[in-house]
């Protein structure tokens, strides 16, 4: 099986790599980076998935950030991942690739939160406005996954994740997601003797991160057999933490002894966003790592870029 990936620089798309090296020496992975195609412009991506011939899909490229970049840049996130994903399904689908797994995003679910989130609820109800943006694009690439699909006979499904973190996350306290932020301004305070480190919001919302690389060593073993799957999976660890446990575990692993203030005049995002993965349990879907050794590994990775 010759295989395309996208977004192989990214967290998720290195972890798929090295999984995938690990794993299936014999299938041959072809791994895309920015640097190889700019995924926004169509016709290119069309001449790489024609020059490659895969006979599956990985979909992992996309344009992401914390809160604060998507709240500053909605319209970029927006249009860029249409943009993205409209090139890579469309190549797929002009191809007729028999099989895509295109990674979603929990942000696709309500703002509304009354019980862990299931696959059915996928556009009923208004979005987090912090993420709209991103968001819609996610849901639409969802919904055409499902279309060729239905109407092609493709096993084109997508994957829906918690908020992921890991080795190869992107560290930037000014753009980065909960955990790999809280690492970066967790160790720069440590070098410097700041004595407290300021977080965003009053530190009680609730957020699930799982492991990229658990997420990625499960996901090798389910190319091929894309079949079996229902058009949308919700993929997560199945536990949730306060913004300020995640601090509190970095403060852990980083060995920093001072303590942290919260500004409230900054947006936390929805009080609580918890996926609800039994579908996926149920075809053996498990994330082994626990939260400590996970941001371990990440914070050592972290330390290696410095």
């Amino acid at each position: 099986m010759r295989v395309l990936l996208t977004g192989g620089a990214g967290m998720l798309g290195r972890s798929f790599r090295e999984a995938w090296e690990a794993r299936r020496p014999g299938d041959p992975l072809v791994a895309l980076t920015r640097d190889d195609v700019d995924l926004r412009d169509r016709a290119a991506t069309l001449d790489v998935f024609r020059q490659v011939q895969p006979d599956a899909v990985v979909h992992t490229a996309a344009k992401v950030g914390g809160i604060a970049a998507k709240l500053a840049h909605p319209t970029t996130y927006l249009l860029d991942n249409l943009l993205i994903d409209a090139s890579v399904l469309g190549a797929a689908i002009e191809l007729g690739v028999p099989e895509l797994l295109n990674i979603g995003s929990a942000a696709v679910y309500p703002e509304r939160y009354e019980r862990p989130f299931v696959e059915g609820d996928l556009l009923s109800g208004p979005l987090e406005q912090a993420n709209e943006g991103y968001a819609l694009a996610k849901i639409s690439s969802t919904r055409l996954c499902a279309y060729a699909s239905r109407e092609l006979g493709l096993h084109h499904r997508v994957a829906v994740p918690s908020n992921l973190y890991g080795p190869h996350d992107h560290f930037s306290s000014s753009g980065a997601h909960l955990v790999a932020a809280a690492i970066e301004k967790v160790h720069r305070a440590h070098l410097t003797g700041e004595p407290t480190v300021s977080v965003w919001g009053d530190g009680t919302a609730r957020r699930e991160f799982t492991y990229a690389v658990d997420l990625a060593e499960w996901l090798t073993g389910q190319v091929g057999g894309l079949a079996r799957w229902p058009e949308l999976l919700n993929v997560g660890c199945g536990t949730d933490h306060s913004v300020r446990e995640y601090y509190e575990v970095a403060r852990q692993v980083v060995g920093y002894e001072g303590g942290f203030t919260f500004d409230t005049t900054k947006p936390s995002g929805v009080p609580r966003r918890l996926i609800d993965s039994s579908a996926a349990r149920e075809l053996g879907w498990d994330a082994p790592t626990s939260l400590v050794d996970g941001m371990s590994a990440a914070y050592a990775a972290y330390l290696q870029t410095l």
